[in-house]
């Protein structure tokens, strides 16, 4: 195909597919949500433009020039170097009037960890909603929150199609650090390699596992400064999944004690005390004061927001683990995890409990 029957195909094909789910779905509300999700679709597809006829216009920032150029390495290594997918995914740019792409819905149980499911045509049932529109999201929010559960909002700078279309680079994180666009990229790429339909968990964690192989390689023989400092900030955010982490534990352990709602509301206010607390030794202890968390711990702390971080850390532990049983080779690496994949899910469950020793269940007590 052409360049310009492929920008008039995509928008074909996406109403075809839209179609489709739209008569799998019914209903007002399913409709309303998918229409939005198609034209958010749409519209993206039809800001983005070649990278390359972008650096090649002289209207074109220096910066926003240079950024570009240095996607372009980017998305060259993961193709060549990461196995990742060769298509024209990250080859286009898209400049949006907004500050994220889509904004995400979580929502859980006042007194669960259990994050609440919708169920689509193709990607299966996820703990979250995606908008386009950051009104649209606090509007179904505050719905959520009207009948009691947990809620929390989370502005995303990039999603992926899974290889559907072409995902474009976004001006939503297109000025963010070297080392943070390839960790994104990868990441996003990742999703495009397996899918397993319905398993938020095991498709993060997998992502996420290929984002921090790939930025091993990728800062392998970089510039020392820029690899010292992503270190700095990896090291953090581990720090900060781990805190997180043990809060979640600390929770899971006063919800299944005995004892009525009220109880365990208390040890949950006590919980999420002792997080906040914990979040302030660490910010002016080990990390001498680093402010960049304080926006997320500004903000209300509960269920649905700890329960959003799990997915993407729960299973990394056992990708790795299988990564290493086949000696870092990624394309043996990709087609056990397309593999994987392909399970029903609690055999799929089973084999990652066995890759990931000492944590036998997690596909099920990550999210309780």
């Amino acid at each position: 195909m052409t360049m310009s029957s492929r920008l008039l195909a995509r928008p074909r094909a996406l109403a075809m597919v839209a179609g489709a789910a739209l008569l799998l779905l019914g209903g007002c509300a399913a409709t309303a949500y998918l229409s939005q999700s198609i034209g958010g679709e749409l519209d993206l597809l039809r800001r983005s433009v070649p990278i390359d006829s972008v650096i090649s216009d002289p209207k074109t920032a220096p910066d926003l020039r240079a950024r570009l150029a240095k996607v372009q390495a980017i998305r060259n290594f993961a193709s060549t170097e990461l196995k990742l997918p060769d298509n024209g995914s990250y080859r286009r740019y898209a400049q949006l009037d907004r500050p994220y792409v889509i904004w995400n819905v979580f929502a859980a149980p006042a007194l669960s960890l259990q994050l609440v499911e919708w169920c689509f045509p193709i990607a299966g049932c996820v703990g979250y909603r995606g908008y386009f529109s950051e009104a649209e999201a606090k509007q179904f929010a505050a719905g959520l929150h009207s009948q009691g559960l947990d809620v929390y909002t989370a502005g995303i700078p990039a999603y992926s199609t899974l290889g559907f279309f072409d995902d474009p680079v976004l001006s939503t994180f297109v000025r963010y650090p070297e080392p943070e666009i390839a960790r994104l990229l990868f990441h996003e790429l990742g999703h495009q390699v397996a899918y397993a339909s319905g398993d938020t968990m095991f498709n993060e964690s997998f992502a996420v596992s290929v984002e921090r192989e790939g930025m091993r390689r990728y800062l392998d023989g970089a510039d020392p400064a820029m690899a010292r400092d992503y270190a700095v900030s990896s090291g953090r955010r581990e720090d900060f999944l781990a805190l997180v982490d043990t809060a979640r534990q600390r929770l899971r352990e006063a919800y299944a004690a005995a004892g009525d709602d009220g109880t365990r509301a208390s040890a949950k206010a006590r919980v999420i005390d002792e997080l906040r607390r914990d979040y302030q030794e660490l910010r002016n202890g080990k990390w001498g004061g680093y402010a960049g968390y304080d926006g997320w711990f500004a903000t209300d702390l509960n269920n649905a927001k700890l329960a959003s971080l799990a997915v993407y850390s729960a299973r990394v532990p056992a990708f790795e683990a299988l990564l290493a049983r086949e000696h870092g080779d990624l394309a043996k690496f990709y087609a056990e995890v397309k593999r994987l994949a392909a399970m029903p899910k609690p055999a799929r469950d089973a084999a990652l409990d066995k890759l990931q020793p000492g944590v036998a269940g997690a596909g099920t007590a990550a999210r309780n």
